[in-house]
């Protein structure tokens, strides 16, 4: 456990210096209209719609989580360490996949694309705490695995597209171009073949 509490010092340190510092958005005039576009909704904060089957935003509150399902969100995906806590009756199904953001797996993103790329459970949600970091990063993976986008153009997305990404998070622009894509949609696929 000491060993473990060393490593995060310095990420913790760093987390203080750096504060939140976020990475500038692309102006919208130069804004692709492939990324995820911006939707407004006071219950739902940093919303955006990636595409016709997926969103992202920042973590739900009750008022969020009801917005949700006036979109018609069937599946909400968490990928923070703690489980969603909904409040009153829920209507979409939650699933949970803790991701620590200095420590994107592979095996994360293959648990992400699956509910992602399903049908029935589509549309749906990701979200992390501030629907920037971890949430960039599935998505980003979601751009290059599922819709066969350039790494680069994902990555460029993930920093720019006005989500709030933290520059601190160097390592996640790493995630994505070291995904060995032909291994991940080999992966996907064989998960989704009865």
């Amino acid at each position: 456990m000491m060993h473990r509490r060393a490593s995060i010092l310095p990420l913790c340190f760093a987390l203080l210096l750096s504060g939140c510092m976020t990475t500038p958005a692309i102006d919208i005039a130069q804004r692709p209209a492939t990324w995820a576009q911006p939707v407004a909704n006071a219950e739902l904060h940093n919303l955006h719609r990636v595409t016709p089957t997926m969103w992202r935003s920042s973590l739900p509150d009750a008022q969020g989580f009801a917005a949700a399902n006036a979109l018609g969100i069937h599946t909400i995906v968490n990928l923070r360490p703690m489980p969603d806590i909904v409040p009153g009756p829920k209507h979409a199904a939650l699933e949970h996949i803790p991701v620590w953001t200095w420590h994107v797996t592979d095996g994360e993103i293959l648990d992400f694309l699956r509910i992602a790329s399903d049908p029935s459970k589509q549309p749906v949600l990701v979200h992390c705490q501030h629907g920037a970091d971890r949430t960039g990063v599935m998505v980003a993976a979601y751009r290059v695995v599922v819709q066969d986008w350039n790494k680069e153009d994902a990555i460029r997305e993930m920093q720019r597209g006005g989500y709030g990404y933290h520059a601190i998070w160097t390592n996640l622009p790493g995630v994505i171009r070291k995904l060995d894509v032909a291994k991940m949609r080999s992966r996907l696929h064989s998960s989704q073949t009865p």
